[in-house]
């Protein structure tokens, strides 16, 4: 998947209509180009597929796409900073290999499209390029998922909503791509709008755009520089041992349909149910966590961040401690950003084992921040992690050439 160094120079997307007829022909007119945007998630950490709130926000951090009908039925991915092209034809049965690497998600989103009725009447070719970090937990895979599928439906007329986006990416990843990921970072990713955070009920779909007003302090993005892979972390076990958490506490009348249906007292109330520790402490963290969302909403609309900092940081307690999904490089970069001048929270985000944390910073304090933290977490990990800060963005997007 396309990458980019956090410290490296961005990428120009308006070179890529111009680079597209490089190496396809024909004029730069007939290029259709979209972007489609990275994410944080404020708070809300491993509850969107237990049916809780979610506070995301699209940053300005895009992958770009530039696409082109073809007149025969060949389909042709290539990305402009990795070599290698992969061809595949409208009429093949697509399925997940290995060795189709970025691609796989393409087709995934083209096999789940095929299954809705949704037929490619020609081929196409596609150039991409992206200042999204891969593997770094701001969900560049989302981005290429919802990125792409928007750029289809418009460019055949399909039609598809935003929400529609947000599903057919998540189906992609349960059905093509073997990950039981929630919809969270779909959703955002094609819903988003500028200058605002998403709180999205993850049970029943309905959002709210809160004003993403920080004043003086700034987003800053750590990333761990950790090679991860979602399906190869641990995110199918820990889902499957919060459905043990629901079933045990069903079994014992809490009557839910997910486990952010349970308030942290009734949760206090029914714990005595669950005997196994690591089953308590999954359970503990996900109605907790789902409580810390609520609360940062709070916080945003009144304008509280000193508030919303402290969340931040019982947030990456709780996925520390209670969820085990964070690691020595992620806790360095979180618990170090949390000692430091001008930080008022800082935690991991993303799936985990790797990948981003988050850090609420002033502006005026960003760069002795980022020296300070690079320096502690250079010294302990043993290589450099990645910063920068960023500014909410929109969601897809078709641009003008």
């Amino acid at each position: 998947m396309a990458n980019n160094s956090l410290t490296g120079k961005e990428f120009d997307p308006s070179i890529l209509p111009t680079e597209f007829v490089k190496l396809y022909g024909g004029e730069s007119s007939s290029v259709s180009l979209f972007a489609s945007p990275a994410r944080i998630n404020i708070i809300g950490e491993h509850i969107d597929y237990n049916g809780g709130k979610v506070f995301p926000a699209a940053i300005n951090k895009y992958l770009y796409l530039a696409m082109r009908k073809r007149a025969d039925s060949k389909i042709i991915y290539n990305d402009l900073r990795f070599p290698g092209t992969f061809e595949f034809d409208i009429n093949d049965n697509f399925s997940y290999k290995k060795e189709n690497d970025y691609a796989n998600y393409l087709n995934g989103i083209l096999s789940i499209l095929a299954r809705r009725g949704k037929k490619l009447d020609c081929g196409f070719e596609v150039l991409m390029c992206s200042n999204v970090p891969a593997g770094g937990g701001i969900s560049s895979s989302s981005a290429l998922e919802c990125g792409f599928a928007y750029a289809v439906s418009e460019l055949y007329g399909f039609n598809l909503s935003r929400i529609d986006i947000a599903k057919i990416g998540q189906q992609s990843e349960h059905e093509f791509m073997n990950v039981q990921c929630g919809i969270m970072d779909q959703f955002i990713i094609a819903t988003a709008k500028e200058n605002t955070a998403e709180v999205l009920d993850c049970a029943t779909l309905e959002y709210e755009h809160v004003p993403l007003v920080l004043g003086d302090y700034r987003f800053v993005v750590m990333n761990t520089n950790k090679k991860r892979k979602l399906s190869d972390s641990k995110y199918n076990e820990r889902r499957s041992e919060c459905d043990k958490g629901l079933e045990i506490l069903n079994k014992n009348g809490a009557n839910l349909k997910n486990l952010c249906e349970m308030s942290v007292e009734k949760f206090e109330e029914l714990k005595k149910y669950i005997t196994d520790p690591i089953i308590l402490k999954r359970v503990r963290h996900v109605v907790t966590e789902n409580d810390r969302v609520n609360k940062a909403v709070s916080a945003l609309k009144a304008g509280n961040l000193l508030e919303l900092g402290k969340l931040l940081n019982a947030s990456h307690e709780s996925l520390k401690n209670d969820y085990e999904v964070s690691g020595i490089e992620l806790d360095t970069l979180a618990e170090t950003a949390q000692a430091q001048d001008g930080c008022i929270g800082a935690r991991m985000t993303g799936a985990g084992f790797g990948g981003c944390a988050i850090a609420l910073v002033h502006k005026d304090k960003v760069d002795d921040f980022i020296e300070a933290v690079q320096k502690i977490y250079t010294d302990k990990i043993g290589y450099s992690a990645g910063f920068f800060s960023c500014s909410s963005g929109n969601g897809v997007a078709r641009l003008e050439v």
